[in-house]
């Protein structure tokens, strides 16, 4: 997997390699690494075989590129379960406008990807197919497949990151929520795209919370983020949040040769915390400096809401999760309850099967939401976060408008935790601490990358993020693609290859 998709197309197109013979190795090595627990569905050969047909065309940008997709994504024939109970034995009739346009591109569907139930965790811990194991770090933990601790691959996107990291696919989908994708992409070394909101179609994506939730890319190599951008972007009418712009229509193009000069970056004071690790600071500090040396303005610059934005975060966020699993009702389409006593009644047929269905974080933040939600409480909570939220966006417009053409932060607080110690603390915790650096550019739209740059004195990856104002994306790729050409990271996948 040390070739770029480019690469790799060359020669399927050339004659020296097949797509299926490529996509049969993925699946090889998908139940190879099957310990990973990477995947909660992986496609057969003969799944593949159909997929392939006849062979794609050869002008395809993606022709026989083995991908995965988040299981929030709906891929027809395959199941959507969210890692839930809820809709284990769903399987949606149509597939997701994002997913459709990397197999028109001439993609291969490998399968499905573990996540956090509906999305609502940062470690990938929390789904019913048990909880994903991070490949860095993990040989100390390994004696013959049994791994009595293991470090969390972060979430709520981590099986796609394994996937991606593992060598098992060239590319996945995850989705981005509050960091759902760069929090993983951090802690597995991979490259992690949060896309301005309304460039990627949501038609598909099982919502979360519906005014952030956003797809997202994960990949090696800025290269193949950037190609897979191109594939799927653009306006879908069957998106009510799409967005019409320029942008859809562009190929964003990424440089061999692109210089930095010039190009204004602001390091916010506040995004520092007492949490933060002494080597997430000192990496943060070494790319500034990087940048600084090769003619980039790099200046301190403040949001000063941000010390509010987690608290905001933690309001909003549940209010659309009440809103939105209101649906899972045990009528229309999912989990439904079998005990008679539930039959007694609709209301006790809703409580049990919601019950069953849900785990202890799920059914927690419904209840915090209708709490927020109540009559007497809607002003108090509800209101006072969206004005909150408010202030958030107009503390990044404020940057933008003095001349800041993008922010560089760290992505993560920490390394990647060992499972034993992220346990220890209970989802709210985890969300507050692992979405501090993240969850700000979900709240005002706008695109954010986590770039890895070097591996810390345990052997585990560090990142960085850069945040732009909306329909960013070519700067962003840009800076990115040269931070990581002088990082050297990817030489550091070799390791995992062998």
């Amino acid at each position: 997997m040390s070739l770029s998709i480019k690469e790799v197309v060359s020669r399927i197109n050339s004659g020296s390699l097949t797509g299926r013979s490529l996509a049969e190795a993925a699946i090889d090595r998908a139940h190879k690494q099957k310990h990973l627990n990477a995947f909660t569905y992986i496609c057969s050969k003969k799944d593949v075989e159909r997929q392939l047909g006849e062979g794609s065309p050869k002008d395809l940008p993606l022709n026989g590129i083995p991908i995965a997709v988040k299981d929030n994504f709906c891929v027809k024939g395959m199941p959507a379960t969210c890692g839930s109970k809820m809709l284990h034995n769903f399987k949606p009739p149509y597939t997701a406008t994002v997913v459709q346009k990397l197999v028109d591109a001439g993609a291969v569907v490998l399968g499905k990807t573990n996540m956090d139930e509906f999305g609502m965790g940062n470690g990938t811990v929390d789904s019913i197919f048990g909880p994903t194991r991070n490949i860095w770090g993990l040989e100390k933990f390994m004696k013959d497949y049994s791994l009595p601790d293991w470090h969390v691959p972060g979430g709520s996107s981590g099986g796609s990151a394994v996937a991606v990291s593992a060598g098992i696919c060239f590319a996945a989908l995850g989705s981005d929520t509050g960091g759902s994708t760069r929090n993983p992409a951090s802690y597995c070394g991979v490259v992690g795209l949060k896309p301005t909101y309304g460039l990627l179609s949501r038609f598909g994506l099982i919502p979360l919370v519906n005014s952030m939730d956003v797809p997202g890319i994960l990949t090696r190599t800025v290269d193949d983020c950037a190609l897979i951008f191109n594939t799927i972007k653009g306006f879908d009418d069957k998106d009510s949040t799409s967005v019409q712009h320029g942008l859809n229509g562009k190929k964003v193009e990424t440089d061999d040769n692109t210089k930095v000069a010039g190009i204004k970056i602001g390091m916010p004071s506040e995004f520092f915390s007492h949490e933060m690790s002494p080597e997430v600071v000192e990496c943060w500090k070494e790319i500034s400096t990087l940048l600084k040396s090769s003619g980039a303005v790099v200046d301190e610059v403040s949001l000063p809401h941000t010390s509010y934005s987690i608290a905001c975060y933690s309001v909003l966020n549940p209010c659309e999760v009440a809103s939105n699993m209101a649906r899972y009702d045990g009528l229309r389409y999912g989990h439904r309850t079998s005990k008679p006593e539930s039959l007694r009644s609709t209301e006790a047929l809703y409580a049990q099967t919601r019950h069953e269905g849900f785990n202890d974080v799920v059914r927690g933040r419904i209840l915090t939401g209708n709490y927020f939600l109540l009559k007497e409480n809607y002003e108090k909570f509800f209101c006072q976060a969206m004005k909150v939220r408010r202030l958030i966006c107009q503390d990044f417009e404020n940057v933008w408008k003095a001349g800041t053409e993008l922010l560089l932060t760290p992505v993560t607080l920490t390394a990647a935790p060992t499972y034993s110690e992220f346990i220890k603390w209970d989802n709210r915790k985890q969300s507050s601490v692992q979405d501090y650096c993240t969850q700000s550019a979900n709240m005002a739209g706008l695109p954010a990358i986590s770039i890895p740059i070097k591996l810390n004195t345990t052997g585990l990856p560090l990142s960085v993020q850069l945040i732009g104002p909306k329909f960013s994306e070519e700067l962003i790729f840009q800076v990115a693609k040269f931070i990581e050409a002088s990082s050297n990271f990817q030489q550091l996948h070799a390791t995992l290859d062998n």
